[in-house]
């Protein structure tokens, strides 16, 4: 597995802890082995920027995902095929302000938001009431199975 952590943000994050849950949900999911992340942790005017760019929309957000080879979950006798799953940008500082507010660590949030990430990459979402079940139940039990705790409430911005 190649999954690559670049902290720009100037918060000590527990990367390690993020390479490690991405790693049981590419196990979980079936993602090929190879299978290629990028996570990139910014301050909040670079995923201003990195907001406004993608989705031109104005303000820093908690997390952002750029999915390169479309690839979806496998199954235990089909696995993803082999490449680059994608880009996820996530924000300590936002990630900070939405933990103090819904009760939780800052690292719980870092959890939550990298799940979250490498869910939309996957082809997840959240627009209607039926996707945003399948996505946040999923999200929850990924959660729950790699920290061994109930998962922290999701936030959404």
């Amino acid at each position: 597995m190649s999954i690559e952590v670049n902290n720009e943000s100037g918060v000590q994050v527990d990367e390690a802890q993020l390479v490690a849950l991405a790693r049981f949900v590419f196990e979980r999911l079936y993602i090929h082995p190879q299978a290629e992340l990028s996570i990139l942790l910014v301050d909040e005017p670079a995923m201003e920027k990195l907001h406004i760019e993608l989705m031109d929309e104005p303000g820093a957000t908690d997390v952002l995902s750029v999915p390169m080879d479309e690839l979806t979950p496998g199954t235990p006798d089909k696995p993803t095929p082999q490449g680059m799953l994608g880009d996820i940008a996530v924000c300590p500082q936002v990630a900070e302000v939405q933990a103090r507010n819904a009760g939780h660590s800052t690292q719980d949030e870092m959890l939550l938001l990298t799940t979250h990430g490498i869910l939309h990459l996957l082809g997840y979402d959240h627009a209607d009431p039926e996707e945003k079940e399948e996505m946040f139940g999923l999200q929850r039990e990924l959660l729950e199975g790699f920290t061994g705790k109930e998962a922290p409430s999701e936030t959404i911005q």
